[in-house]
């Protein structure tokens, strides 16, 4: 699931191991990709899979804008990031709303995994916007664009999807 992860983001450059530099190159903190999903174990790199497999342009873009010399952050430590936030509102109740306008029946991991999507595409609209001094100001940031996302979830109306997003 590592190597789908990298030829998804990557496809022009083979990974030369599993345990290698390359990682950093999509937004790892070292050489071995496995060592950063200790808080969200396995669904944040399905979430980093899922995002770069059915939205693979805007993957790829917001991972080249992931690299800004000034603004740029790590794409797959903020990906895993944006998991616990998204699953920290599903358990607390905030997605109700959401998920019950959405979805006829019960909710899937479908459902998690496209709000997700949603949350890493406004993520980044979000970081450019702001214009944080460093990346060093990333948990103010982050805290600031959890605060956006609870306000829009209280609307009993809401349906936060990139599909919803990206019409024009």
């Amino acid at each position: 699931i590592f190597v789908q992860l990298w030829n998804l983001l990557m496809p022009h450059e083979n990974l030369k191991a599993r345990i290698t530099k390359q990682w950093c190159d999509i937004g790892f903190q070292g050489d071995d990709p496995k060592t950063d999903f200790r808080g969200m174990g396995l669904l944040g790199l399905v979430n980093l899979v899922y995002f770069s497999k059915h939205y693979t342009d805007e993957a790829r873009q917001i991972l080249s804008r992931s690299n800004h010399p000034k603004l740029g952050y790590s794409y797959a430590i903020v990906g895993i990031n944006l998991t616990e936030m998204a699953y920290s509102l599903l358990k607390n109740g905030a997605l109700k709303s959401h998920l019950y306008n959405m979805v006829s029946g019960l909710p899937q991991m479908e459902h998690f995994h496209q709000f997700y999507c949603y949350l890493v595409y406004e993520f980044d609209k979000f970081w450019f916007e702001e214009e944080p001094e460093s990346i060093m100001h990333f948990n103010q940031y982050r805290e600031k664009f959890h605060e956006k996302i609870k306000g829009l979830l209280l609307d009993c109306d809401v349906i936060l999807t990139l599909q919803n997003t990206k019409k024009p």
